[in-house]
């Protein structure tokens, strides 16, 4: 997540002033469908629940995929390119739907990246039961304009994305409304309540990065300087150090690597930038998505392992593919965010003393030179400061030793029934569910309550608030970033 999130975090001051986004706001209500007629079997309308879905205008279906006590719709959804001037020129988002019941209340998810096509289900989700709207993040792939102008690819634009689509369906799931995202899907979470704050009754945003000032990343440098033990650390820079010690061998099997996989560096500009792109992520890659206990793989005594014993060791943290055109390409917009809007981190790492050629590569790197980025440094300072004076039923969670949350959201005097917890020794797939005990309790009657499902019981007494959905292991847990392969430098 770190050149994810390099490349996370516009329109200059795009979003920066209120009173550009008030106006915007109105050019966005207005591409709104116009209101559905009520489907009643009286009325000669059908009640399946996929046709009323269908007659929204603009929505189309991809697929229907069956699942026990669920409907599961894979959908398009036809938005403006720019919600600012939604008559010129429309793209196809794809949406899932995992549908219970119209009487339940409904979780906006977004993971800030694609969008998964198979069933499943976040923890807010199974904690309220109900329903579940995923949104695909315009100009990840397929739902990108074409041509693109990536000058309409900022975090007011995506969250009028689903403004309109909560607009659309919120005719047909009237209970209420929660958002929620991990990493980046946190972020996402956040700017729609930030420009929307009207539409959802709660926000549950999970390790969500906030890099309100990015030249400033000293928060980043005493984290990795205290995280973990001491002989972790030492065992992380020592493998890292003999990686760049052992360029020349390594990047000969990587070379032959890439040759075999049909992998090229014309992004990154050579094999050379991208092999240290990957080293310099690895004691990142490994708090994000390790946990204290994985310091026993690694190599005990670097300066004595082997060259393939350091070379697993990287490309099994960091891997190797990483920074190839062929990865990078489905990052491309994340990168580009990062870049104009979102920030991305500058780590030091004083151990690799001048080993290092090029540093930590800043998002710029990871994104082709034919599409232009100017960085807006004050959008991150305005959801920030927002934050701070009006966040009302939001929820932060963030994990001990995840390297994101260095630099986090942090709630000011304005707040209003909200929270920001961390799950002790948790990495970068922490939830409500790793909290201590007492916080879990709090976490979860929040969720419940915001959703208007808390239970008396839990009304009185918030200890006995839990999950109102049995835990199914094919649907649970697979909205947390899981592979490393495809995570390093993103949030």
């Amino acid at each position: 997540m770190r050149k994810a999130f390099r490349g996370i975090l516009s329109l200059a001051v795009l979003i920066g002033t209120v009173s550009a986004t008030g106006a915007s706001a109105g050019a966005a209500t207005a591409a709104v469908p116009a209101p559905l007629g009520a489907a009643v079997s009286d009325s000669g309308t059908s009640t399946d629940i996929k046709d009323r879905i269908l007659a929204i205008p603009g929505m189309s279906l991809i697929e229907e995929k069956p699942y026990a006590g669920y409907r599961y719709f894979v959908l398009n959804y036809t938005q403006p390119v720019d919600h600012r001037h939604p008559s010129k020129g429309t793209f196809q988002q794809r949406i899932t739907l995992l549908h219970k019941d119209t009487s339940r209340p409904t979780v906006f998810f977004t993971s800030g990246y694609n969008v998964s096509t198979n069933p499943s289900r976040s923890e807010p989700t199974r904690i309220i039961d109900g329903n579940q709207v995923s949104l695909e993040y315009r100009y990840f792939t397929p739902s990108r304009p074409s041509p693109a102008d990536w000058s309409k690819l900022d975090i007011w634009q995506a969250a009028s994305d689903q403004h309109r689509v909560f607009t659309a369906l919120k005719r047909i799931y009237a209970k209420n409304w929660l958002t929620t995202g991990g990493s980046k899907g946190g972020m996402t979470a956040t700017y729609y309540e930030r420009f929307y704050p009207k539409d959802m009754d709660g926000v549950v945003a999970y390790v969500a990065p906030n890099d309100v000032v990015n030249d400033e990343d000293s928060a980043y440098d005493r984290f990795f300087a205290k995280v973990g033990t001491k002989e972790c650390r030492d065992k992380l820079s020592g493998v890292q150090r003999e990686a760049l010690i052992r360029r020349a061998p390594l990047e000969k099997k990587y070379a032959r690597y890439a040759a075999d996989n049909g992998y090229t560096f014309d992004t990154v500009g050579s094999l050379d930038k991208a092999y240290e792109a990957v080293v310099m992520d690895y004691v990142w890659a490994f708090w994000q998505y390790s946990l204290l206990a994985d310091c026993d793989t690694l190599p005990a005594d670097a300066k004595k392992a082997t060259d393939q014993e350091i070379w697993d060791s990287v490309d099994g943290i960091s891997g190797f593919s990483a920074y190839t055109d062929q990865s990078l390409a489905d990052y491309t917009p994340y990168y580009y965010q990062a870049g104009t809007q979102l920030g991305s981190p500058d780590i030091k790492q004083p151990w690799l003393g001048r080993l290092s050629r090029y540093g930590y590569q800043p998002p710029r790197t990871f994104v082709p030179r034919s599409i232009p980025m100017r960085f807006q440094p004050g959008v991150m300072r305005d959801v920030d400061s927002w934050v701070k004076h009006h966040a009302t039923h939001m929820l932060y969670v963030y994990g001990e030793n995840d390297p994101w949350g260095a630099e986090r959201f942090r709630l000011g005097a304005g707040a209003r029934d909200s929270y920001v917890f961390t799950q002790p020794g948790g990495n970068h797939g922490s939830n409500v569910a790793g909290l201590v005990p007492s916080e879990n309790a709090t976490a979860t009657a929040a969720i419940l309550r915001w959703a208007g499902v808390a239970p008396a019981a839990v009304q009185q007494d918030e200890s006995k608030a839990k999950p109102l959905a049995k835990f199914d292991a094919r649907l649970d847990n697979k909205d947390r970033p899981t592979d490393h392969r495809l995570g390093v430098r993103r949030p």
